[in-house]
Parts: C-alpha cells; structure tokens; sequence
C-alpha cells in the first residue's frame, strides 16, 4: 500500500466515522505506525482528516447541534456506547473530530478528547482518574489556574494535593505518596518558572506507584517534546496558545498515550460496570483507551465543557503553520534573552535556552533544541514593595503589550504575581519559581531587531 494511502486510510480510521471505537482505535495506531516515515510537519498539515471523493479539501465546519438517525434502535446503540455516532456535539461533532485527530496523531497518542478551554481539559483528565478520598500530586511550577483548581477547589469535591519541588530529591518525592495517591502531574515547561520537567525520574516514580503520569505540554508543544515517548501516560494541552497562535480562541484537548494499565487495581471505575450506560466495563470494552472513551461518555456528558466547531476548525488551522512558528518563537526568545541579559538595567533573565541544566534537559527530551518562545526577566530596583520601575516599563512599550496570554504571534508581557498568580501567598510564589520582580514576557514572530529596539528604549530611565 503506498504511504499517502496508509495514512489516508489511517486519518480515516482515527476520526469519528468509525462504527466500532474500541476496533478503529486498535487500525489507527497499526496504520499509524506503518505511517511512521511521514514527517511531524506533514501530519501537521494533513493530519488528521482524509476526505473522500468529492469532499471538501479543508475540514468544514459542521456548524449543528444534531444528527439525524433513521430508526431508533440504532439511536440506541450509539446512546449505550454499542456503536459509535454522533449524537448531540457536547459529547462528539465532526470538526471537533477533525481536531483531536490530528493533535492526537502529533503527539502519538490512543485517542483524543477535545474541551472548552485549557482549565476545562486539566479538570477532565484529573476527573476521569481521581474520585472523593483520593489525592494528586503535582509540581509546583505550575499556571496559577492549575495550581488554584488542585489547592482549592478539588478540595470542595473530597480531592486533595500536595505539591513538590520539581528538581528536589526523588527521596523527598517519594515521601509524598500516600496509598490514595492516583495522579502525578507536572508541565512541560513550568508557567511562568520555565523549569523543564525531568521525565524519566518522574516518569519512574509514577510507575512505581501505579498512578498516571499527567503532563501539561502547552508551552512545548508535539512539535518540541512528545511526553508519550518520555513516560507520560495522558498530555494536556491549553490549545488557546501555540497550537492556535493567533489569539483567536480558547480551547483544550486531552490526549491519552493508551499506555496505563487501568486494571492494576488502584482504579475500580475502569473495570466495574459504568450503570449510567447500562452497566458497560471501561477496560473490557475499550481496551485501546479506555481512559478517554470515559471521559468523553461521563464527564463530558455530564460537565458540559466541549469544544465548539468554529474553535476547532481554527485550532486544525493553527495546526498547519505549529512546525513554521515554532522555531522562530524559540529563536526570537533566545535572541532577546541574550539581549536582556546584557543590558544595564536588567537584574536577571531566566530562559531554558541559556541555563546549562535546562539545556542539557532539551537535549535528553526534546525533539528539537528550541526552548520555547517564553522568557522571563527582572529590572533593576523592582521589588514587591517597589513595582514602579515595571509600571514605567510596560507603559512605554510601543511594539510588545501588556496581555494576559501567551504563545501567539505577538509579543506580550505580564507581571505574574499581581495578575496569574495573585491568589498564592508569598511561600506559595516562592515554591512556584514566581519572584515578584518577575516580568513574563511571550516572544511573538516579530522581527527580532524591532523587538530589541523595543524592550530596549522602554527600559531606559
């Protein structure tokens, strides 16, 4: 079979015109593995969605609520997860579909479920796995919004946390674990810390508890760094940033590696009967990724957090030019890193890029060495009881601006504690890598000169 027909008949096979999930799950990673020789960047731009003579080119919008069915004993089958079909496009929709193909075949993945935002798609990966009494452990470089869903308000529904130094010991690590420990997560690249997570000691200490290992890889993206090939079991995306790049759009997606063993006995919601779809068994019927058909049959069924069409449709488009604009987001932030570090009114800069250890990390677990387009720098006599000197800066920006956002093609900056990361205290701030002379700065696709020349008369006295 030529490749352009295995990974035509794969794309096929991966999206929601399947009639069987747990069948069509088990050809797509076959053919998606006979497909291995087509490159990232292809799949970028073709992933994902093969239409048939005829068709549309581009992935249409499927702009509907509803799906017309002839005769009720196939609306039956399909309502009890005996036949896969769209049914009502909270739960599924043909462009929605489109997308968690593709990105679920950019990061290697079993399956994919897409949601209305990147919070929307943390809680539904921690929902599926952790119920009343049981408890996650996470780094502590995290996004504020993470950090406040896993401190606080998990702990309204009975699911408590602890956090952890993401480079402490693994010893002082492992005296976390409790016997109702059923997550570890950690990020990519920390928000707004920038530490890289060290995966294979991570990794190891998941398996040796039996708990998923749940990694959000928004700032890195597939095309940097793909989790499932360094240990992680699930990959969270806030695909409001790099993978649309253009601030346009909220959204999230959760990907499973399709590489936990569900039936291990810490997870009794996988292998007992589900009665809300008349007693059906996770692990039995599902046995490709039984973590995401949960996922989507319960929580987003029952939470409501979908992805609309119009939102994946611009995501899959997003998708196309992930392999053009991240290099020069990583080479644009390297560039003004450099810069930064050298100008008279910079106290500090923090960016993987330039630090040995954070380097050597890309070097083990990165696809490319590209460290992102997020940087980090304080300004010289700022401080939590002095905030002018970052007021002055900000407001004398003319090209960069003052956004709560990141990983689009303009440039952004942001002071952290007094805006992401309000809610934590002074310890918390600490533990999270969050000085509050900290200015967050998200390289866009500019030229780099115009940018220098920028940060460059709006740090002058």
């Amino acid at each position: 079979m030529p490749k352009s027909s295995q990974l035509s008949k794969a794309a096929k096979i991966a999206s929601t015109t399947a009639k069987e999930p747990a069948r069509a799950g088990r050809q797509a990673v076959a053919l998606a593995s006979e497909a291995a020789p087509l490159s990232f960047d292809t799949l970028c731009i073709q992933g994902g969605y093969a239409p048939k003579f005829g068709e549309p080119r581009i992935l249409p919008i499927v702009q509907s609520t509803t799906y017309k069915y002839d005769d009720i004993d196939h609306v039956n089958r399909i309502m009890t997860l005996q036949e896969f079909g769209h049914k009502y496009s909270r739960t599924s929709n043909p462009t929605v579909a489109g997308f968690e193909a593709r990105i679920n075949q950019l990061e290697g993945g079993a399956g994919a479920v897409a949601t209305a935002s990147g919070q929307a798609a943390t809680l539904l990966a921690v929902a599926a796995v952790a119920r009343a009494g049981d408890h996650i452990l996470a780094s502590s470089m995290l996004y504020g919004g993470s950090f406040t869903l896993f401190n606080s308000t998990l702990k309204k529904f009975g699911v408590s946390a602890s956090f952890f130094e993401p480079d402490a010991p693994s010893r002082e690590i492992e005296k976390l674990f409790r016997p109702e420990t059923r997550v570890l997560f950690g990020e990519t690249i920390g928000n707004p810390g920038l530490a890289i997570l060290d995966f294979a000691r991570l990794s190891a200490l998941a398996r040796a508890h039996g708990v998923p290992f749940i990694v959000d890889n928004t700032l890195a993206t597939p095309y940097l760094c793909q989790p499932f090939k360094l240990g992680a079991n699930i990959v969270v995306h806030s695909a409001t940033k790099y993978i649309d790049g253009h601030a346009t759009s909220i959204g999230g997606v959760v990907i499973d590696g399709g590489n936990f063993d569900w039936t291990n006995g810490l997870f009794p919601e996988f292998t007992e009967p589900d009665p809300t779809y008349n007693g059906v068994i996770y692990a039995q019927k599902f046995p490709q990724s039984p973590f995401i058909f949960k996922a989507r049959a319960q929580f987003l069924r029952d939470f409501g957090g979908c992805l609309n069409p119009m939102n994946a449709f611009l995501f899959n488009l997003g998708l196309e030019t992930l392999h053009l604009r991240m290099p020069r987001h990583g080479d644009n932030a390297l560039a003004l890193a450099r810069f930064l570090a050298t100008h008279p009114r910079v106290a500090w800069v923090n960016y993987p890029g330039l630090d040995a250890k954070e380097k050597r990390r890309i070097a083990r677990y990165f696809r490319r060495k590209n460290a992102s387009g997020i940087l980090t720098f304080g300004i010289e006599g700022a401080s939590a009881g002095n905030l002018d000197p970052i007021r002055r800066f900000v407001k004398k920006l003319k090209v960069a601006a003052l956004v709560v956002h990141i990983g689009d093609a303009r440039t952004s900056v942001l002071h952290p504690a007094s805006s992401t990361h309000a809610q934590l205290n002074a310890a918390q701030l600490d533990a999270a890598g969050i000085p509050q002379d900290m200015i967050r700065v998200s390289v866009g696709l500019e030229d780099i000169a115009d940018l220098i020349a920028d940060f460059d008369q709006a740090l002058r006295p």
